[in-house]
């Protein structure tokens, strides 16, 4: 199965263009170090911990000093206000009281503050200081600096005294610093051989950080009456059909295909996909070690 190159954009509409493809190579993992990784604990649960224990550090320093301790949040490069760390202080009817980021917005009343979606995480950052447990985790979707489209955030808040009155301190980070997520609406298709598209859902190559894997999923579109021409791949192959009916032909064998079927493809055997139904036919391609062009045969 050939893949794409990227995934930024909106599924094809029937009109849709050639794009490109890749050809870089996709590195291996050594045995030892797939060990060390799996012993290691999750980079997110390490940054949860991270910014749980600031938080509660915080809340500490604004118990035994009041007021006092604002100051000290607000110092750059300091313990409490580094890289995309900071603490943010609120009292509970939404005062904000220590803002880091930017000063000029301290004072101002933020109950009624909302996401990017309309979630009301005012509300939210409030009702978890006051209640039982007295901290928690709220998610909400909130622009990185200098971007414009939202990004899943979760920020730890813990309720807290100021002077005797009921406040709440707070900090967060961004899920997709450690986690990844991809919507299919989000990918770019190419088309290959008339009313087939494909895309990539993941392909290590398309990120600057290590994955530490090495497998590629594409979504593929074949249109009725339209087919992939037969190809080789020397590594094996996982077909998972989402919608549609079709047959695919695996060194000439016809295996029928439907919604919810796994096809296994053996390594170097010939394959053909063809749409017989009324409808599309939509499948995830599964490659391991990661598709690249080398890897595969395409046969006339």
């Amino acid at each position: 199965m050939l893949l794409a190159a990227g995934c930024v954009s909106e599924k094809p509409a029937d009109d849709a263009g050639n794009g490109s493809l890749s050809e870089e190579v996709t590195g291996t993992i050594a045995a030892e170090q797939v060990g060390t990784l799996r012993d290691a604990p999750s980079e997110v649960l390490l940054q949860k911990e991270y910014i749980a224990s600031g938080v509660r550090d915080a809340a500490s320093l604004i118990e035994e000093k009041g007021e006092e301790s604002f100051p000290e949040f607000r110092q750059p490069e300091s313990e409490w206000f580094q890289d995309d760390f900071y603490v943010f202080v609120w009292k509970t009817d939404g005062m904000r009281l220590v803002y880091p980021p930017d000063l000029g917005g301290e004072g101002k009343n933020m109950s009624g503050l909302q996401d990017s979606r309309g979630k009301p995480i005012g509300k939210l950052f409030i009702e978890t200081a006051l209640s039982g447990e007295g901290e928690g985790w709220v998610s909400y979707y909130w622009p990185k600096p200098g971007e414009v489209e939202p990004s899943l955030k979760y920020a730890f808040i813990k309720g807290v005294s100021v002077d005797g009155e009921d406040c709440l301190v707070g900090s967060g980070f961004y899920a997709d610093d450690y986690i990844l997520t991809k919507n299919l609406d989000e990918c770019e298709y190419f088309s290959r051989e008339g009313n087939i598209f494909i895309s990539n859902l993941f392909h290590p190559d398309l990120y600057e950080r290590d994955m530490y894997i090495d497998y590629s999923i594409a979504h593929a579109i074949i249109r009725p009456g339209e087919a992939l021409a037969p190809h080789r791949m020397k590594n094996p192959e996982i077909h998972y059909v989402l919608e549609g009916e079709g047959v695919i032909y695996i060194e000439d064998l016809p295996v029928d295909l439907r919604p919810g079927q796994m096809v296994y493809i053996p390594a170097n055997a010939t394959q053909s996909t063809h749409n017989t139904g009324n409808t599309n036919l939509t499948f995830f391609a599964i490659n391991e070690p990661a598709w690249k062009v080398e890897n595969e045969e395409i046969l006339e």
